[in-house]
């Protein structure tokens, strides 16, 4: 029966999370608001079907150690330092501000000052799911506005996470502060330091040697199991060996796998189960939400959301300013973090499992997050009005202003001889050298390790990773390159490659070379506009060779070579005729290649008939 208990929470679990994600999707909110309805639709307040929480809560668990993995794993020390002298001190001050706000709301409300203390860091932690989410839907991402928001949010998860490690410490598990505080957080304090220097210092040589050996078996589910395996063993040892949280020691695993070559490759292929289970994670949320909390008790709601909403985002975009961030910037990183989310849940989930938190303050944070989270997107957009009402009272000098924008367009202006090129072998260490040659940047994917650190190690730029997946791309730099070449024509999933690739820049140019003639016309669907064809180029190479053998003349060879290109390719425009000539002239393709041009570009060709004989006279 537990079998069966457990299937019927998954299934139902994922079912209604598909529905509710999907229509929030198609409103243009945040999936997340979707997932939390989910589990508000299966949970026990609700009639129909009822999943078991109990199953879904200890499911949610493994969801909490994937999604601190992943914190972990985009942990990047350097975009901190980059933005380090505004969001450090502001981050902190922002957060104690909100804590403190929320200690004397939950006081004012009846409580003491050890749930509100808790109730407040709660709301005072931001999502970075919905604020990169909200970001990059803005084209705002690179921005320095961007920078100092996705810094702010590494400041906020440490504070998190530190949170985490102290609640059970301060508070043990009666949910009451310990008489004797300050040994056991000494006590802690030792722990967590042998438990972060062992991590670092043994799995910064361990880890990258395991995850080495995964990769030379070319195993995509031997890799993936050794990444999920990684994060789920140091996440015990924490909890086990060292006496702390295993969040901890899943945030210090995606950090030890993060400064790895393999960063990359594990954040594509093993965390869409992160994915996964982090949908369970915020349904099993969803769950224990009693809308009822809605009429019960709006006035903790509405304080909560005040905070949430109003000083949050006022106090973080005054220290930005007075930083010396232009207002403009200062706005954008304020209505930013007008949202509360994943780590809310879970020192949530945490203080309530310890009897810190009661069911009315879980259910107002919970209540909080739908709102914000809901609200955030439309709030972001409203930067504009922000910044000119803040005029009246903030003096904001112009010429900041423009240092900052000039220093956000630098890196789009080097996109400009950028080549994102897949596939290192003899085609494609032949391009990169050709492009060298002429000054443009070639950035390199391959699945070679050996292959990425021999790049490396001559300069050349070299991602290790799967082209198949967004995320690779962008990190390659695709958004900002002229052209994308897939220089393997045994490349599996050249297709969705070259789709994704349009979904990520539409004016990329693209080149790819396939096998068969049958597979061009695939190739030009799915959006590449120059397609090379092993099969013709060869044919029309021995053409060549058999002509040239009976003493045909330069011009007529050239004719027969352009009735052959014709026959290839069902349409042909002057500016990709121009580009595949001049590749194969150059030598670019080895002598490999015959090239069907984008369709769409104008009418086919229509073959010449009863030609002159090339060989006549």
């Amino acid at each position: 029966m537990h079998d069966i208990d457990l299937i019927l929470t998954l299934t139902g679990g994922f079912a209604a999370a598909l529905v509710f994600g999907y229509i929030t999707f198609r409103l243009k909110l945040s999936p997340i608001v979707g997932y939390l309805l989910a589990g508000i639709a299966v949970g026990p307040t609700s009639p129909g079907f009822t999943a078991d929480p109990h199953l879904a809560e200890q499911l949610a668990e493994v969801g909490v150690i994937l999604l601190m993995f992943g914190v972990g794993l985009q942990f990047q020390i350097k975009e901190l330092l980059a933005v380090r002298r505004a969001v450090v001190p502001g981050a902190v001050i922002q957060c104690v501000t909100a804590t403190a706000l929320g200690a004397v709301l939950c006081r004012w409300n009846g409580w003491g000052w050890s749930p509100g203390v808790v109730f407040g860091m709660s709301i005072s932690v931001s999502s970075t799911v919905v604020l990169v989410r909200v970001l990059a839907d803005n084209g705002a991402l690179h921005t320095r506005a961007g920078h100092v928001a996705v810094g702010w949010l590494v400041v906020e998860d440490l504070i998190a996470v530190f949170a985490l490690v102290m609640l059970p410490v301060v508070f043990g598990t009666g949910g009451g502060a310990s008489s004797s505080v300050l040994p056991q957080v000494e006590i802690a304090a030792v722990k967590v330091v042998a438990m972060v220097a062992t991590t670092l210092l043994v799995g910064d040589r361990v880890v990258p040697w395991v995850l080495d050996r995964a990769a030379a078996t070319r195993s995509r589910e031997l890799f993936t199991l050794t990444v999920l395996t990684t994060a789920l063993g140091i996440a015990v040892a924490a909890a086990k060996v060292f006496d702390v949280s295993m969040a901890l020691g899943a945030f210090l695993a995606g950090m030890v796998v993060g400064r790895s070559p393999f960063s990359l490759r594990a954040a594509v292929e093993a965390l869409p189960m992160r994915d996964a289970f982090a949908v369970l994670f915020f349904v099993s949320v969803g769950m224990l939400f009693n809308p009822s909390a809605l009429w019960e008790s709006p006035g903790l709601i509405a304080a909560a959301l005040a905070v949430v909403m109003v000083a949050k985002p006022l106090v973080s975009t005054l220290i930005i300013h007075a930083a010396g961030h232009p207002l403009r910037t200062a706005v954008a990183v304020g209505l930013s973090l007008t949202q509360i989310g994943e780590f809310s849940f879970i020192l949530a989930s945490a203080a309530r499992r310890m009897g810190i938190l009661d069911l009315e303050a879980h259910n107002a944070v919970i209540a909080a997050a739908i709102v914000t989270i809901t609200i955030n997107p439309m709030l972001y957009r409203a930067i504009g009005p922000v910044e000119r009402l803040l005029k009246r009272f903030i003096k904001d000098p112009g010429p900041v202003e423009n240092r900052v924008q000039h220093d956000e367009d630098a890196p789009e202006e080097s996109g400009r001889h950028r080549v994102v090129l897949i596939g290192y072998g003899p085609v494609g260490k032949t391009l990169s050298r050709l492009l060298r040659d002429n000054r443009i940047d070639p950035v390199v994917i391959e699945l070679n390790m050996e292959t990425v650190r021999r790049l490396e190690g001559e300069g050349i730029r070299a991602l290790y990773g799967d082209a198949m997946h967004a995320d690779v791309l962008r990190h390659a730099g695709v958004d900002r390159a002229i052209a994308l070449i897939l220089s393997s024509s045994t490349m599996s999933g050249g297709k969705e490659t070259i789709r994704l690739a349009r979904d990520v820049n539409k004016d990329v140019f693209i080149l790819a070379r396939t096998n068969y003639l049958r597979e061009v016309a695939e190739m030009r669907d799915a959006g590449a506009d120059v397609v090379f064809s092993g099969e013709g180029e060869v044919a029309l190479a021995m053409t060549e060779a058999l002509l040239h053998r009976l003493g045909a003349t330069p011009e007529q060879i050239d004719s027969e070579r352009a009735r052959a290109h014709d026959e290839f390719s069902d349409v042909i425009d002057a500016g990709a005729e121009a580009s595949i000539l001049a590749a194969v002239a150059a030598g670019v393709m080895d002598g490999d290649a015959t090239p069907p041009s984008p369709a769409g570009s104008g009418a086919p060709r229509t073959p010449t008939t009863g030609r002159e004989d090339p060989l006549a006279g």
